[in-house]
């Protein structure tokens, strides 16, 4: 027998597990909204466009007078009001079309987050002063430099400072206000809250609608995940 078809698919498996262009990039979602620039940041900012990937352990940002929505694998929705940075640190498949286990990171934006199929507590949303744990949950969420805003929508959540004073919401309009001032971190909790992502709404109704991700009409990923074949 000719060794060359014998050496063939192991040396195409080493050479496509060596390759520096194949990475662990899986799609996790999509883009169905875009206004104006919203990017991905990587090693340079890359422009995203409806119907683009929303892809594992990336970051995506918003231009100022922009906005945009996705909708992930478990059909959780996200909207980002102008100027927003989020990074999604973390995702963990239990299945083609639910998690495990994802985090997301708001770094600094209004966001509208909106639970999908998930088991809700796969979900770990962080802002650089808080922690907020979901139970089927629309929650509104403002990042500021020294502020974090978390308003209650629908649903339930608990929101804790990074040293684990925690507050419950369970009404419609609860909110959570956690501020840093000299160091000197606060949360507090009131009915009447400061600001909510409607005004991002009555400027571009999508931002505020929800789609199942099977809706999206989701496309072929151009990256792939190959950990499968190179044994992870």
């Amino acid at each position: 027998m000719n060794l060359r078809f014998l050496l063939f698919p192991t040396l195409l498996s080493v050479a496509l597990c060596a390759a520096p262009s194949v990475q662990a990039q899986t799609r996790v979602g999509e883009a169905v909204l875009v206004q104006n620039e919203v990017v991905r940041v990587a090693a340079s900012a890359t422009p995203i466009n409806v119907g683009d990937s929303m892809l594992r352990d990336e970051t995506v940002r918003t231009g100022a007078d922009s906005a945009a929505r996705f909708v992930m694998a478990d059909s959780t929705n996200l909207s980002l009001g102008p100027s927003a940075t989020l990074k999604l640190d973390r995702t963990v498949f239990n299945d083609e079309h639910s998690y495990r286990d994802v985090a997301i990171r708001m770094a600094t934006g209004a966001f509208r987050f909106v639970t999908g199929h998930s088991e809700k507590t796969a979900y770990k949303i962080t802002t650089p002063l808080a922690t907020i744990g979901v139970r089927g949950t629309i929650l509104d969420i403002l990042s500021q430099r020294g502020r974090s805003v978390v308003v209650l929508q629908e649903g339930a959540a608990s929101v804790c400072t990074l040293s684990f004073q925690c507050i419950q919401l369970t009404q419609p309009g609860d909110t959570a206000i956690i501020t840093s001032t000299g160091g000197k971190v606060t949360i507090t909790k009131t009915n009447a809250p400061p600001w909510t992502f409607a005004a991002n709404c009555a400027a571009n109704a999508g931002l505020c609608t929800v789609n199942q991700y099977a809706d999206a009409s989701p496309t072929t990923p151009a990256v792939h995940d190959d950990g499968m074949l190179c044994g992870r």
